[in-house]
């Protein structure tokens, strides 16, 4: 596994552990997805529904997946091998990635605009800084704009424990391995 990829899994892990306690529980994606979700107004029902779903599947996922003891949470070493195994955890990321972008694009263009992606992605809890760096990595367009395939295809390959230099690692910034 590279450094990089572990980097990026740390990061994740401690944006979805919203109280802090250094464990993922379902609580934590349920407040995670409703900020997610208030952070796009303009985004119809049937999106913000997906995106709420898609943070539910994450859960589930990592629930079934790695809570051998039954306790309803996750540590970051039952997180780290799950969603850094792609055969365990691509759909699960897929949907989400889907999700996600989808929630971005709420007329539909094909496109995100910047104000959007940011506002995203903050909820998420992303530096500010780091959010734009992420953007202006994805080669906008003159208008300051990404497409949805690029952004899906960005969160996809920030869980992919084999790969180094992707857009998404400006999201760590100076977090350390």
């Amino acid at each position: 596994m590279r450094a990089e990829a572990l980097n990026r899994v740390k990061l994740v892990f401690s944006l979805f552990d919203a109280d802090g306690n250094q464990y993922l529980e379902p609580e934590d994606f349920e407040l995670m997805a409703k900020r997610v979700i208030q952070a796009a107004p303009d985004a119809d029902d049937a999106e913000k529904d997906a995106m709420l779903a898609a943070f539910r599947k994450y859960w589930t996922t990592l629930a079934t997946e790695l809570d051998a003891n039954h306790d309803g949470r996750i540590s970051f070493e039952e997180f780290a091998a799950c969603v850094l195994t792609p055969e365990r955890f691509d759909e699960t990321v897929g949907d989400f990635a889907e999700s996600l972008a989808a929630l971005g694009d709420p007329d539909g263009d094909g496109f995100i605009e910047r104000p959007l992606f940011v506002a995203l992605m903050t909820a998420i809890g992303f530096e500010l800084a780091n959010i734009h760096a992420l953007f202006d990595a994805f080669e906008p367009t003159d208008s300051d704009r990404i497409t949805v395939e690029t952004w899906a295809f960005g969160i996809k390959e920030y869980y992919r424990p084999d790969k180094a230099g992707v857009p998404g690692d400006q999201l760590v910034g100076d977090l350390a391995a």
